[in-house]
């Protein structure tokens, strides 16, 4: 039990900014939207972060200037240009771990930046239940926001007009556009919240978990992220869930170097892209948004 608490703890913050990055990429699949440049978006909010972390709240918010610095070029080529989803994606993503790297070593680092941390906020009494208490109620800011995000998400995709509008986009864009649906302004405002939660996903890998910023940290959380959607099945709920395992399963690598198990690390860390291949493999599309990926053919408004 005593090694149970700190395991529950790291998996929990480990969790935070993969369910930050899916929660954020899930509103945009629904759109049809897949934001394939998340793992771009996530360095580039890791690296915003640490330029303005001398207050938590100065570095969160630079981490989502970050994040949507890339949004916004995503738009430009994918929403207005209409360019393929995928290649875009994968070119932002390039850029933001390329132009990361290159301001790093622009500074002559060689090493790790470290930045200031956030601090934890123990939730008074609750904090102090035993093995559960520091992992749920001991957390920072960023754990306690991506939590509170997944209701209100799925309150807003299903229980407003405007989320039913967004699923309508995902699934058919002509039919949308012909029901008075702006069509490139909701996937606008679904890319951009994307990448707006990409880059606090980064900013909380370095304020919230790390305490410092390397170079290509990021460490494919973002592609993590999508696999998580999938594997959530595109419901706010699921992601979460799914969340929750992957960051129990990149927290492994703490219990085996605390116990001294004869396990080489690099089998650990092996672990999450295992679950990610898994994941693609068992669940496919399955309940995916019909235009997933797709770039609406008439849909123009």
């Amino acid at each position: 039990m005593s090694e149970l608490s700190p395991f529950l703890e790291a998996a929990v913050r480990t969790a935070t900014p993969l369910l930050l990055a899916a929660i954020g990429e899930t509103v945009s699949q629904r759109a049809g939207v897949l934001n394939l440049g998340l793992e771009g978006c996530i360095i580039a909010g890791a690296y915003a972060a640490y330029v303005a972390s001398g207050a938590p709240v100065a570095g969160y918010a630079a981490a989502v200037g970050g994040g949507l610095l890339l949004g916004l070029t995503f738009v430009l080529f994918v929403v207005f240009l209409r360019r393929d989803q995928v290649i875009v994606g994968a070119a932002l993503t390039m850029l933001g771990l390329g132009l990361t790297g290159t301001l790093f070593r622009a500074q002559g680092q060689t090493g790790a930046l470290v930045a200031t941390a956030e601090p934890a906020l123990h939730v008074p009494v609750l904090s102090s239940i035993p093995v559960v208490g520091q992992a749920l109620f001991a957390q920072p800011a960023s754990t306690y926001l991506a939590v509170l995000l997944v209701p209100v998400v799925w309150w807003w995709l299903y229980r407003t007009h405007h989320g039913l509008a967004l699923r309508a986009v995902g699934e058919s864009p002509d039919a949308a556009h012909a029901a008075g649906i702006r069509v490139r302004r909701v996937q606008v405002v679904a890319a951009l919240f994307s990448a707006a939660l990409g880059g606090l996903a980064g900013g909380a890998l370095v304020l919230a978990q790390a305490g410092a910023f390397a170079e290509d940290m990021s460490a494919g959380r973002g592609f993590l992220a999508i696999a998580i959607v999938a594997l959530g099945r595109w419901r706010p709920l699921g992601v979460a869930l799914a969340a929750a395992v992957f960051g129990s399963a990149m927290a492994l690598q703490f219990v085996v170097q605390a116990l001294g198990w004869g396990v080489r690390y690099e089998l650990v860390l092996m672990i999450p892209y295992v679950l990610t291949l898994l994941a693609l493999v068992l669940f496919g599309r399955g309940s995916a948004p019909a235009m997933l990926g797709r770039a609406p053919e008439n849909a123009s408004s």
